[in-house]
């Protein structure tokens, strides 16, 4: 799973999600793209999930790029804890995704394949999203 290799703090607050991608919201590399309609978290799990579902229905002629990386540390306290005794310690580390960000990008393969190749990727993750076509 993707987890960075260092960080300036181990703990951050969660911040807010509000507005639409300023950056990473166009298809950049490949011919077809995997864009966000809601914002949220997501996990390197689901991003790792999300890879796997890519690599295992792509063709050989397909190349796939992750345009998303989790650089955010969620923190979670132990189950039945009384409250206080400060923040939790780090559980797992996460991508803040905005609306119109782009997840996933495929080229070398033909529309249909990728249309397929994206609706496996979308019941992974835990927003909505919907396949794009580069702009030329």
């Amino acid at each position: 799973m993707l987890t960075p290799k260092r960080i300036k703090y181990r703990k951050w607050q969660r911040g807010n999600l509000k507005g639409a991608a300023q950056r990473g919201n166009y298809v950049a590399f490949g011919e077809y793209g995997l864009l966000s309609l809601e914002t949220g978290w997501l996990s390197a799990q689901q991003i790792e999930a999300g890879r796997v579902a890519i690599s295992h229905l792509i063709p050989p002629t397909g190349k796939f790029w992750i345009r998303v990386f989790p650089h955010k540390p969620i923190t979670a306290k132990p189950a039945e804890t009384r409250m206080g005794t400060g923040k939790g310690e780090p559980e797992y580390y996460a991508a803040e995704i905005k609306k119109g960000a782009i997840l996933y990008e495929i080229d070398g393969v033909t529309e249909d394949i990728a249309k397929k190749v994206f609706n496996s990727v979308a019941h992974k993750m835990p927003f909505t999203v919907k396949m794009v076509k580069r702009i030329h």
